[in-house]
């Protein structure tokens, strides 16, 4: 198991930060355009419990895939949780949490993976998954802050 772990300050009041996190079509704007995102699925105006998003991705070295992830443990304002339940990952769970600081809006990500295909999984990820996770993420936060950082 592999864990990724990302903070960003944002100079936003945290609603504001939490209406776009929570709305599913925003993924298209802090995903890099290299990876095709596409939703698949329709998306409601604002995430639930439960709720299943269809994408299609670009991957390195494994062309377009299918992901589905479950939204879960919402907890409104704050944070919430998205779970790969089809994908290229054995195991993916990503947890998004928000919380209110004398610098703003401080914006956690905590990702924990587990790559397939075992010892050759474990190679892919020093190689090229780690690296290209960080990318994606490092993509998101400078996407953010020139959104909330101007």
């Amino acid at each position: 198991m592999y864990e990724l772990h990302q903070e960003q300050f944002l100079d936003a009041p945290i609603d504001e930060i939490w209406d776009f996190i929570s709305h599913p079509a925003n993924l298209n704007e802090i995903t890099p355009p290299q990876m095709d995102f596409d939703i698949q699925s329709s998306v409601p105006d604002m995430m639930r419990n439960g709720l299943l998003i269809k994408y299609e991705v670009k991957l390195p070295l494994l062309g377009h895939s299918e992901w589905v992830t479950e939204i879960k443990h919402i907890v409104s304002g704050k944070e919430f949780v998205d779970e790969q339940r089809i994908g290229p990952y054995n195991f993916w769970y990503h947890r998004h949490q928000l919380e209110e600081t004398d610098r703003g809006t401080k914006m956690i990500d905590h990702v924990s993976y587990q790559p397939p295909y075992g010892i050759l999984g474990q190679i892919a990820n020093t190689l090229l998954i780690r690296n290209k996770l960080e990318e994606i993420f490092n993509y998101r936060k400078e996407v953010l802050d020139g959104r909330y950082n101007i």
